[in-house]
């Protein structure tokens, strides 16, 4: 129950946007109350123990940190590390009739001569430093924008200062980009992924949303490099929970809210415990929520466009590819059915309600990097964990029969990584107390269902691109000049929904609790 009947700031929802904003606002002396439908904190950035009876912690949604801010970690003195991976992708082809690859990592003179085996000359190399140090460089410029005030669009342009790489990633496909840059389409296919993430888009949608999903996947950290959590993605959620409290939050969970009121100047939450004062609400769910909660239409639907497939093995499955070894390729992204012309193959046929004949996938093995996850007699015996995510996969595909549907793709996800193993996965997979086989899967409607995720989209929404709409300019205020205005001025959003949202940031947080502050 909570302490209180009223409170500076009530913070709807405990997952890792909304602790990042009551750590900060607790900091600055706020008095702020949390309020979590589920017995745990953290949303979909949890550590669970999957499997009856086994000592594994699996990061269960969400599982790389790419988009959380250095600076976020420091203000809040989180005790959270992240560890990077030697390996940046591995994808396997069949080239005249040969398994093959393509490594990426190891260092420059193993992923130039990997580049150079699979495409037969060092054109594609060139192109891909080229085209990676450009988005280096675009990564830099922008990505400390993201913890400021929302930049014009002008504004942005002249922090990216160079005008062929905004017109080519801000104002046209990225299909055009790809094609122009590189000529093989195994290369061509692994740029592109970056692009597809949860995102239902072809290389070439006038809508660019496939352009914002590519730009917010290769400027995380300023790097674009994604990190590992050590001890799961809930070492990452624990960690702020504990800065929370330690600031002075109060963290209530098992409190569904059920209603939230306002006239403007100040809002009521109504949750099971019952009706809570506030001087703002800041809202760490989806506007589809929000507008529930509020008894306003809802905004136009959302769609995820994912499997989620976690799996824990004995040992890692031999590869076709035998210059590789197993241990590399799965400890950076692995990368199936992802060439160029397959993902485009996909994307046509699950738009026309199908699944896809050879779904697209990508699979790293988080216990590579941080055996920590498992206990110490499952490390002795070699056992690992797979992550597995597939694209391409939209939320209307299930809608007829869920649970089918869902096994379905599953078995031809797991029969199209097959084709570039030596063995069957399945002679691999670990079992449970009860003996039934490691390997547990979520379609977007799952994750609805789960974690309030609208048509299973992990954004909430369409990601926007980072500077401000010209409407929200007109509105004005500080909720406006962060990205998380709603259209009641005492009600906030922090979370993915919000202007720079998505992915595993804590950026909508602060920003939200910047805005708090910058009004009182």
């Amino acid at each position: 129950m909570p302490e209180r009947t009223s409170y500076d700031a009530v913070i709807v929802g405990g997952g890792h946007n909304g602790l990042v904003a009551a750590a900060y606002l607790a900091r600055a002396g706020r008095s702020v109350l949390v309020l979590e439908r589920l017995d745990h904190t953290g949303g979909a950035a949890v550590s669970t123990r999957a499997f009856a009876g086994v000592d594994a912690r699996l990061s269960r949604y969400s599982y790389l940190v790419s988009l959380l801010p250095p600076k976020i970690v420091r203000d809040l003195g989180l005790r959270f590390a992240v560890r990077k991976r030697t390996v940046s992708s591995y994808t396997p082809a069949v080239r005249d009739g040969r398994p093959t690859g393509l490594l990426v990592g190891g260092g420059e003179a193993r992923t130039r001569t990997a580049f150079a085996e699979l495409t037969g000359s060092e054109r594609e190399f060139a192109a891909w430093q080229d085209f990676y140090g450009a988005t280096g460089r675009l990564a830099e410029r922008v990505f400390p924008t993201l913890t400021e005030p929302l930049p014009t669009r002008e504004r942005l342009r002249t922090v990216v200062d160079d005008d062929a790489l905004w017109h080519a990633l801000f104002e046209r496909p990225l299909g055009e980009l790809v094609e122009e840059t590189f000529a093989d389409d195994l290369v061509r296919g692994v740029v592109l992924t970056d692009a597809l993430i949860g995102t239902f888009a072809a290389a070439h949608d006038p809508s660019l949303r496939q352009n914002r999903c590519f730009l917010y996947h290769v400027i995380g950290g300023g790097t674009g490099d994604w990190d590992v959590p050590i001890g799961g993605m809930g070492a990452l959620t624990d960690a702020l929970a504990d800065a929370a409290r330690r600031a002075g939050a109060e963290i209530v969970t098992d409190c569904a809210v059920t209603g939230l009121a306002t006239d403007g100047r100040s809002a009521e939450v109504s949750c099971e415990a019952g009706t809570i004062g506030a001087r703002r609400v800041l809202v760490n769910a989806a506007p589809r929520e929000l507008a529930r909660l509020l008894g306003e239409d809802p905004p136009p639907p959302a769609e995820g466009a994912q499997l989620k497939v976690n799996m824990l093995l004995t040992r890692l499955p031999r590869l076709r590819d035998t210059r590789v070894d197993p241990r590399e390729a799965f400890s950076g992204t692995f990368h199936i059915a992802e060439g160029y012309r397959q993902l485009e193959d996909a994307y046509r046929q699950a738009a026309s309600g199908t699944l896809p004949t050879a779904p697209p996938s990508e699979i790293y093995c988080h216990s590579l990097t941080d055996p920590s996850i498992l206990g110490a007699d499952l490390v002795r015996q070699g056992y690992q964990t797979l992550t597995l995510f597939g694209l391409h996969a939209p939320a209307r595909l299930f809608t007829a029969d869920n649970d089918t549907t869902r096994d379905r793709l599953l078995a031809a996800t797991l029969a199209e990584l097959d084709t570039h193993l030596a063995e069957p996965l399945a002679g691999c997979l670990a079992h449970d107390a009860e003996g039934r086989p490691c390997i547990e899967a979520r379609s977007p409607l799952d994750l609805d269902r789960e974690l309030g995720l609208p048509g299973g989209n992990i954004f909430h929404r369409d990601l926007a691109f980072p500077y401000a709409d010209p409407e929200d300019e007109r509105a004005g205020g500080a909720p406006a000049r962060w990205g998380v205005a709603t259209g009641h001025p005492a009600v906030l959003l922090c979370g993915a929904g919000a202007v720079r949202g998505g992915g595993v940031s804590g950026i909508p947080g602060h920003n939200a609790a910047m805005a708090v502050l910058e009004e009182d």
